[in-house]
C-alpha cells in the first residue's frame, strides 16, 4: 500500500504554538511512513497550489519558534478575492489541488472561521482534521486551544507592568485585551494581574457601576485602579441595542479597530464622571506573538500527534479536542459555527466577584 500523505496549513489569525503543532504532525506523521506537505499561506496556498514538503530540514528548531513557518490569511475558499475578478468561490480549485496532490488528509490549524471553512471542505468530500487554535480559547468543544496559554501570560505581564505606572501617577488605566465575542482571556489576565474592574462580552456592564467601583477605591485611599476589557464587551444598552448572535468566525476575521474606538470613548467617559487621570492602552499584537509557553508546546504535540494516529485510523471531518488529559474526535458539523462562551456563572467569574472585582453588572458585593 502506498504511504499515506497528509496535508496541513495554518489559517486565521496567528498565534504562538502553531509551529509547535507542525512539527508535531509531521514528525508522528514521518515515524508512521507518512508524508508530509505544507501549504502556504492558509487556505489561499491550497487553492494556488503553493506547497512546501515537510521534513526534519524544516521541521527542526521550530517547536519554540511564534508564528508559523507556513504563513497564514484569513482567506475563504468559497469567498476568495481573485485580482482583477473580485470576490470568487474557489471551493471546486481547493478540491481539485487535493486531488491532484494524492492527500489522504488535510489538518488545518485554525480558529472559529477556520472550522467553518474546514467544515464546508469535508462537506464537498474532503477528509479534514482540525487542530484548535486561537487566543481567545472560544472554540466549542475543546477545554483548551493552542495559543491561549501564552497570550495569557503575555496579558497578565501587561497588566503586571501598568500597574506601577498607574500607582506612580495615580491614574485610571484602561486596558484592551483581545476577545471579540469570548471573554475568556480578558478575565483570566484580569485576576492573574489583579485588575479592579474587568468587562468580558458575556457580562454587559453599567456605566455608573464601573465608575462607583472606581470612585470607592479613590475614596478608600486607592491610588490607582486598573479596568481590564475585552475588545467585544458592551454596555447594557449596546448589548440590548445589537442584539443578535454572535459569530464564531470574529477571531479569524474581526477588525478591532471599532472595538479600540468604544473603549477609548470609555476611558473619557470615566475620566470625565470621576475627576480622576485616566489613560488608554490596547495590548493588540503582542497578545499574538513570542515564544510559546510549555503548556501550549505540550497542548500542540498533543493534538498534532493524536491528528496523526486518526489519519492512521481512517477517522476525519473531525477537531481533535482537549479533554482533560485527553485528546477526542469531536464532529466538525457539531463544534463549526458555535463558540465556548464564558458563563456568567463560571468559577473565574464567582472568584474575581469573591475579591472585590467589578464585573460591571452591579455594585461591589
Amino acid at each position: 500500500m502506498a504511504d499515506k500523505i497528509i496535508g496541513v496549513l495554518t489559517a486565521g489569525g496567528d498565534c504562538p504554538g502553531l509551529n509547535a503543532a507542525i512539527r508535531a504532525v509531521g514528525k508522528a506523521a514521518y515515524s508512521k511512513g507518512m508524508q508530509v506537505i505544507g501549504f502556504l499561506d492558509g487556505f489561499r496556498g491550497l487553492v494556488e497550489n503553493r506547497t512546501v514538503r515537510l521534513d526534519n530540514s524544516n521541521l527542526s528548531s521550530i517547536l519554540t519558534m511564534g508564528g508559523t513557518i507556513l504563513g497564514t490569511s484569513r482567506d475563504k475558499p468559497h469567498r476568495m478575492p481573485v485580482a482583477g475578478v473580485g470576490e470568487m468561490d474557489m471551493s471546486a480549485v481547493a478540491i481539485e489541488n487535493y486531488q491532484r496532490l494524492h492527500l489522504d488528509t488535510l489538518v488545518c490549524l485554525g480558529g472559529g472561521g477556520t472550522l467553518k471553512n474546514a467544515n464546508r471542505l469535508s462537506k464537498a468530500g474532503l477528509e479534514i482534521i482540525n487542530l484548535p487554535k486561537t487566543i481567545d480559547g472560544d472554540v466549542a468543544g475543546t477545554d483548551l486551544t493552542i495559543g491561549f496559554d501564552t497570550a495569557l501570560g503575555i496579558a497578565t505581564e501587561g497588566i503586571d507592568r501598568l500597574h506601577t505606572t498607574a500607582d506612580a501617577h495615580q491614574r485610571v488605566i484602561v486596558v484592551e485585551i483581545m476577545g471579540h465575542n469570548a471573554g475568556w482571556l480578558t478575565l483570566g489576565a484580569g485576576i492573574a494581574g489583579g485588575a479592579d474592574v474587568i468587562l468580558i462580552p458575556e457580562i454587559p456592564y453599567t456605566f455608573e457601576y464601573v465608575v462607583e467601583a472606581i470612585a470607592n477605591r479613590s475614596r478608600h485611599g486607592k491610588r490607582f485602579s486598573i479596568v481590564a476589557v475585552a475588545e467585544g464587551a458592551l454596555s447594557a444598552a449596546e448589548s440590548e441595542a445589537a442584539g443578535a448572535e454572535p459569530e464564531s468566525d470574529t477571531e479569524e476575521d474581526g477588525d478591532s479597530s471599532f472595538a479600540a474606538s468604544r473603549n477609548i470613548k470609555l476611558t473619557t467617559a470615566i475620566e470625565k464622571a470621576t475627576g480622576l487621570e485616566c489613560r488608554f492602552t490596547s495590548l493588540g499584537h503582542l497578545q499574538r506573538g513570542g515564544t510559546p509557553t510549555a503548556t501550549d508546546r505540550l497542548l500542540a504535540t498533543r493534538l498534532g500527534t493524536y491528528a496523526v494516529d486518526l489519519v492512521m485510523e481512517g477517522v476525519t471531518g473531525v477537531m481533535v479536542a482537549a479533554k482533560g488529559d485527553e485528546c477526542v474526535p469531536v464532529k466538525l458539523n457539531s463544534v463549526a459555527g458555535k463558540l465556548r462562551l464564558v458563563p456568567p456563572d463560571h468559577p473565574w467569574v464567582k472568584s474575581a466577584r469573591s475579591i472585590g472585582v467589578s464585573m460591571g453588572d452591579g455594585p461591589i458585593r
